[in-house]
């Protein structure tokens, strides 16, 4: 079971929960929703026991609990297969004590039948701990997760972001605990592994907290809807579809009410104003006013403040924006790219798909200037401005500046009030600005980072899964500004709003090279 009991959360000044209540049952799955900033991240941390509440109390109940966070957090010096024992702690610890136990026998060391007892004792515990079936189990989930029987002796350090995103989810799979915690689990997944996740987590008897902004996935998942609103949340039962269906209707009504009750004021407004000083009905006019004054107002209900901003080219390049020719990489001895050519020219708006690792975020980082090819070579147009925006790009931003400081740390001296402005269409307004970014939750470090992005001029944008950790409202008006970009785009992108609403041409990545699919419309 997960638990908040009347909890309470401040950051500073910035109060992010209030008296907050709810409890996730034992094998229930419930997903958690709300405007970016509201506090999500901050109620799985404070569940887990990362951050302690003000006040009140919040945490589990059960032996054990498995907590996604949007950090991989991996040791890159393991093997993927090492870190994964990571998650059997004590199973690991009684299979080196029974690999010691076995050397000091063989070599006739100490009390052999103390030994023996203490190994019998270790087969025994380690039988309970289902020790036997940690490898299939580890097998199995690294397979659905897309691994390739070979990845398991790679060093962690040796896969891309996304596959360090898909082993922190392995390690949690695989231990199956009773309360889970999962904060975006499907912003690197691609839609088959999307699939095969859904149907893990509806197998499993487990408490499950789901923070995504997944409509998609948590229908298929959840039955429950804790909407997070104004520092407090509200129960919805059903899947995300459900729910958007019953917020619909209460939010109608509560319109509906609060004409009513505006017309029934305005009525009892007039009658007050038109008797007040009437000699025969200024009593009655006096006590309209007395009973107006206690009337609890309902309030209209409020729109989501939402992202509004465009992308602009600055300058035309000529005709042949980007040419790679001849490319091959390869990191140690595992070979990525060979012989992959590319011909981009102005306005297209090229777009890479492939399975995570098969490449892509290396061909659009050698197209950077981040990493040297180890073959071929990169030709760009003389008046091209390349700006590049990583998947990660959240996890660079300076943790101790503010949001206005880290946006003015690349504006080339542009004045604050301009920031400001920008900053204020990615919704960080008045105050906003000077909140440390330390404080922030990962979709406003996603909107601070795209700020960042979008602040410097360029003609070309080069995006690796720009639209990973965004919510929906700011997904969309992404997806809106890159349709209307003059300039050229190149990107790495699982998302189908990208690839069919964006795209005018799509590469698959795969198997060491680009192939050129159909192109999506002209260019």
């Amino acid at each position: 079971m997960l638990f908040c009991e009347e909890v309470s959360k401040s950051f500073g000044s910035v109060d992010v929960l209030q008296d907050l209540t709810f409890i996730v049952g034992d094998g229930e799955h419930v997903g958690l929703v709300g405007p970016n900033g509201g506090g999500k991240s901050t109620i799985l941390r404070l569940i887990a026991g990362d951050h302690k509440p003000d006040t009140g109390a919040a945490g589990f109940r059960g032996s054990s609990i498995g907590y996604l966070r949007q950090e991989a957090g991996l040791d890159d010096a393991n093997t993927l297969l090492e870190e994964l024992w990571l998650a059997f702690p004590e199973a690991r610890s009684i299979e080196n004590q029974l690999a010691d136990i076995a050397t000091r026998i063989e070599a006739g060391e100490g009390d052999l039948d103390a030994l023996i007892e203490k190994q019998a004792s270790l087969f025994e515990r380690f039988d309970a701990l289902d020790g036997y079936r940690i490898e299939a189990r580890i097998g199995r989930v690294l397979n659905g997760l897309g691994f390739a029987p070979g990845d398991a002796e790679k060093k962690c350090g040796a896969f891309s972001g996304g596959w360090q995103m898909r082993i922190a989810l392995a390690k949690v799979l695989v231990r199956r605990p009773e309360n889970v915690l999962l904060d975006e689990p499907t912003n690197h997944l691609d839609a088959k592994t999307r699939a095969w996740l859904a149907d893990e987590l509806q197998d499993w008897d487990a408490a499950i907290l789901i923070v995504t902004h997944d409509a998609a996935f948590l229908d298929r998942v959840v039955t429950r809807i804790l909407d997070l609103r104004d520092k407090k949340v509200e129960s919805y039962a059903g899947n995300y579809t459900d729910y958007q269906r019953q917020k619909a209707a209460k939010l109608q009504a509560q319109d509906q009410a609060a004409a009513r009750q505006e017309r029934e004021i305005a009525k009892q407004e007039r009658f007050i104003e038109r008797f007040r000083a009437s000699a025969t009905k200024t009593t009655q006019a006096q006590s309209r006013e007395k009973q107006l004054a206690k009337v609890e107002r309902i309030e209209r209900t409020r729109k989501d403040a939402e992202v509004n901003f465009t992308i602009t080219s600055h300058g035309r390049t000529e005709r042949d924006v980007l040419m790679m020719k001849h490319i091959g990489h390869t990191y140690g001895d595992h070979l990525v790219l060979v012989d992959v050519n590319l011909h981009i020219e102005r306005g297209q708006k090229v777009v890479f798909i492939g399975p995570n690792g098969s490449g892509k975020s290396t061909l659009l980082r050698i197209a950077a200037g981040l990493v040297a090819p180890t073959e071929g070579a990169v030709e760009w147009a003389e008046r091209a401005r390349p700006g590049y925006y990583d998947q990660h790009q959240d996890e660079a931003l300076d943790p101790d500046r503010t949001v206005l400081e880290e946006v003015r740390s690349v504006a080339g001296g542009a004045p604050d009030v301009k920031l400001r402005t920008v900053l204020g269409q990615f919704l960080f307004k008045s105050d906003d600005v000077f909140k440390p970014v330390r404080v922030l939750s990962g979709g406003e470090r996603s909107r601070v980072a795209l700020a960042k992005f979008l602040i410097q001029p360029t003609n070309v944008l080069l995006l690796d899964e720009p639209t990973n950790h965004l919510d929906r409202t700011t997904r969309r008006k992404l997806l809106e500004a890159l349709q209307g970009y003059e300039g050229t785009i190149v990107c790495a992108s699982h998302d189908p709003g990208i690839v069919e609403g964006v795209a005018t041409h799509v590469y698959e990545v795969k198997d060491l090279a680009a192939r050129e699919l159909l192109h999506m419309r002209k260019g």
